[in-house]
């Protein structure tokens, strides 16, 4: 008993500490549509991999990051604007995915996890992976900060002082990718962007640096998971949108606090 709760909390914790930095530049660059496109795909990976017996680990890791660098292709080709290209290949990356499922009858897929998480589910196995990939993304983010920062505030003036916006930009891309499919497991595919979203939005309103909004996003992610998961146990809530409901909360209590200062 103490061993499943553990390892949810570690790896909530996990998630959530690199979600906060991450989400950041998804409210800064509003990139929402872009995460709920990636995380329908992570479904769509859930199904190739069950179908073609493959590990789910490589899949649903593979195809958010074939997606971000295939939505990178035609967002240069210019045929057609990026919420238009999202909205079809969200769209369809989801539906494929659900079709792949029910063509599969042998197998037994549990869609309320897919869909919400199931991070009481999370195995040692699984912190290992958490933990590796939220190293490589932090120092990858380390990295590439300042530039990301200045794609962020000005692409053009940053591309004059030298950076490759192109690069900088599909990089922030793969990154992202990668959280979302590191988080699908805490909170399933249809509540990941609220875990990257909501906990920036609300760093955003008490923080006055983006270093400092990065600090706080983090610190908010990772209580909303204690929370959730505190919500979980005592009222037999699901642990995912127990975490999200936490993080609406707080964002909630964030606006209260605004109106007090001013």
């Amino acid at each position: 008993m103490i061993d499943f709760l553990l390892y949810a909390l570690l790896a909530g914790l996990g998630v959530g500490l690199v979600a906060g930095p991450l989400g950041c530049f998804v409210v800064w660059r509003r990139m929402a549509y872009f995460g709920d496109t990636l995380a329908h795909s992570a479904l769509l990976g859930v199904s190739l991999g069950v179908m073609l017996d493959i590990n789910l680990n490589i899949t649903v890791t593979a195809i958010p990051l074939m997606m971000a660098l295939g939505l990178v292709f035609l967002e240069q080709r210019g045929l057609l604007s990026l919420d238009t290209l999202l909205g079809i290949l969200s769209h369809s990356a989801l539906a494929a995915g659900l079709i792949v499922i029910s063509l599969l009858p042998d197998v037994r897929v549990d869609l309320m996890s897919l869909l919400f998480g199931d991070l009481l589910a999370v195995t040692k196995s699984d912190l290992g992976v958490i933990y590796s990939v939220s190293a490589v993304v932090l120092i990858l983010l380390a990295i590439l900060w300042k530039q990301l920062i200045n794609i962020t505030v000005n692409p053009e003036l940053a591309a004059i002082e030298g950076t490759n916006v192109t690069v900088v930009s599909t990089a922030l891309m793969l990154i992202t990718a990668l959280v979302i499919a590191l988080a699908m497991k805490v909170v399933g595919v249809l509540l990941i962007t609220a875990l990257l979203i909501i906990p920036a939005a609300t760093a955003r309103r008490l923080s006055h640096t983006p270093e400092k909004m990065a600090v706080v996003a983090s610190i908010i992610a990772m209580t909303t998971v204690v929370m959730g998961l505190a919500m979980s146990w005592f009222i037999d809530t699901p642990a995912g949108p127990s975490v999200v409901v936490s993080a609406a909360l707080l964002f909630c209590l964030s606006l209260l606090y605004r109106r007090q200062l001013n």
